[in-house]
């Protein structure tokens, strides 16, 4: 088979995932194939979803890399006020991410998550939950993983250990 007919053959399969799949068949993406790389072009909602267009095209056989070339777009104009309320309403719902712990900011639709958490898997529930949000361009994390193992609920045993830090770092 030529590279050109492969290369079709290979479009159709990946329209078809985007057009048959529950996450994205409604946002009319555009898939195109050359040399086995595949290029998704078209308008999301979110940051998650657009994850998503990976996912699916990473499941077509054949495809050498995709180029995820999704916009994320919301109905109307949406200000930071907006993302990070949106945001904070994401990590509220999700039963893995202590709010009490974990906060954000936003900065042209680009949040960065800030705080400490109990571990690996909450900071990715963080993670996962912020791009679910409208108007999220890109979540950076700057999460600190609790390995001193204190009760981060605790605030006087959080309080101590962050003095017994600064006075270790004044003795230097």
């Amino acid at each position: 088979m030529s590279s050109g007919n492969r290369d079709e053959e290979l479009r159709r399969k990946l329209q078809d995932a985007l057009d048959s799949d529950i996450r994205t068949r409604n946002y009319k993406l555009k898939a195109e194939v050359i040399d086995g790389e595949a290029q998704v072009t078209g308008i999301m909602d979110t940051l998650s979803e657009k994850e998503q267009v990976n996912q699916i095209a990473s499941s077509v056989g054949g495809i050498k890399r995709v180029e995820n070339g999704v916009s994320i777009s919301t109905d109307g104009s949406i200000t930071d006020g907006d993302v990070l309320f949106e945001v904070t309403e994401e990590l509220n719902a999700d039963p893995e991410v202590n709010l009490r712990h974990v906060g954000a900011q936003s900065v042209k639709g680009n949040v960065f998550l800030v705080g400490t958490v109990g571990g690996a898997e909450e900071e990715k529930a963080a993670i996962r939950a912020a791009s679910r949000a409208r108007g999220v361009k890109s979540v950076v994390s700057q999460l600190k993983i609790n390995t001193d193992n204190y009760d981060l609920d605790d605030l006087g045993q959080i309080f101590h250990h962050q003095v017994n830090n600064a006075g270790r770092v004044l003795k230097k």
